[in-house]
């Protein structure tokens, strides 16, 4: 049997760092830069999977203008609290060439995972390629990371995060809000 006592400990030492009204709100203001910036582009939307996923279904809800979805599946985490090598699962099945790409990411972190997917989509000969976070950790980003993305929706601590896509060994993505965790 699986012990879970981390998981349920982890959570009894986070505390509240922005409520589902506060990420709609920025969510929201996210919505209205890109379709400044790239109503007209029809672009293809690409979840990074898994945790872009609430993230990406909540801002594409917000635009109101043609585009596509796919997503690309890339970990450096696999299940664990510090990031490695990155892991490449699932390609998009959607061409690239020649479109707009937006990457849809819950973190920028390291920044690694988000220069790696964008120089996957240059050297598949994109149009453009813009990048939208929902969270911007203030944490040093690696050598070769991508320094900042396009869009952003939060700017936070240097914590351990987790809700709203945010996980800690799979657990807790599901939550509405973001916590941060004192460890």
């Amino acid at each position: 049997m699986t012990d879970f006592a981390d998981v349920d400990a982890l959570f009894n030492k986070a505390h509240l760092l922005h409520s589902q009204a506060e990420i709609n709100a920025a969510i929201d203001k996210m919505a209205v830069k890109i379709k400044a910036k790239l109503g007209n582009a029809k672009p293809i939307m690409l979840c990074v999977m898994n945790g872009a996923l609430i993230f990406t279904g909540h801002l594409l809800t917000r635009l109101n203008f043609p585009l596509q979805i796919d997503y690309i599946h890339v970990s450096r985490y696999q299940g664990e609290i510090k990031g490695r090598d990155l892991h490449w699962m699932a390609e998009p099945s959607i061409g690239l060439e020649g479109r707009t790409v937006v990457l849809i990411e819950d973190i920028l972190d390291s920044g690694l995972t988000l220069s790696a997917v964008k120089d996957y989509c240059t050297k598949r000969f994109v149009k453009d390629v813009y990048t939208a976070v929902l969270v911007d950790k203030n944490h040093p980003r690696d050598p070769g990371g991508l320094a900042k993305a396009d869009f952003t929706g939060l700017y936070v601590e240097d914590k351990f995060l987790i809700g709203y896509g945010l996980d800690y060994k799979g657990f807790y993505r599901n939550l509405p809000d973001i916590y941060a965790v004192e460890t």
